[in-house]
């Protein structure tokens, strides 16, 4: 009998909801493989340093785009749909979404040219749910307060509320399956509505 096929959970959200904390309870809870954006595989590490180095040189949106694109899609290439025909679980700490959230509601690029490109890059693969860990921006902001800052979290107010209000249109488009979860909790309890609302629409691994 073939073995039962992998899924992929994307957790998204701004900096500091608390997403990578919650992605790595899941992971370990159902026994997937935990793996983020960018920079995940050899080149994606050279890649996030030309994106979220604040000491390079600023990149145009465009091309900031277009580097999130080739991380994405190496990463897919490397890590994440090799896992899945091996019908491993994957769950990942961004993908797809925050391309259209940053890159498209933050920096005002044009959502269906980000569309078309997410879906070269990553060959039509798509979460089988995307979490959105929902927080306001100042709460992410105080959260992060006193950490050294990459230049997406350095971009200003502003752009935080845009990517978060972005994230929630996204969530109520309704074209793709998402969950969302309050973050402003403990962790413990935001961890209980991840797995509660993921084992309720997806099951687990056999």
């Amino acid at each position: 009998m073939a073995s039962a096929p992998g899924r992929l959970i994307a957790l998204e959200g701004i900096d500091g909801c608390g997403k990578s904390t919650q992605a790595r309870l899941l992971a370990d809870r159902l026994g997937a493989l935990l793996t983020f954006e960018p920079g995940a595989t050899a080149l994606g590490v050279s890649l996030r340093a030309l994106l979220l180095d604040p000491h390079r040189p600023a990149v145009a949106e465009r091309t900031e785009a277009l580097l999130m694109a080739a991380d994405r899609a190496e990463h897919v290439a490397d890590v994440v749909r090799p896992a899945l025909e091996r019908g491993e679980w994957v769950v990942t700490d961004r993908f797809s979404a925050s391309t259209l959230a940053y890159q498209g509601y933050g920096r005002g690029l044009d959502l269906g040219d980000l569309t078309l490109l997410i879906e070269w890059a990553t060959g039509g693969l798509a979460p089988d749910l995307t979490v959105l860990v929902a927080v306001d921006p100042a709460l992410g902001a105080a959260r992060r307060s006193g950490s050294v800052e990459d230049r997406m979290e350095a971009a200003g107010d502003g752009f935080r509320q845009r990517v978060a209000d972005g994230y929630r249109q996204l969530a109520c488009r309704g074209d793709t399956p998402w969950l969302v979860v309050d973050g402003s909790q403990t962790i413990e309890e935001v961890a209980e509505l991840v797995w509660s609302g993921v084992h309720g629409r997806l099951g687990g691994p056999s």
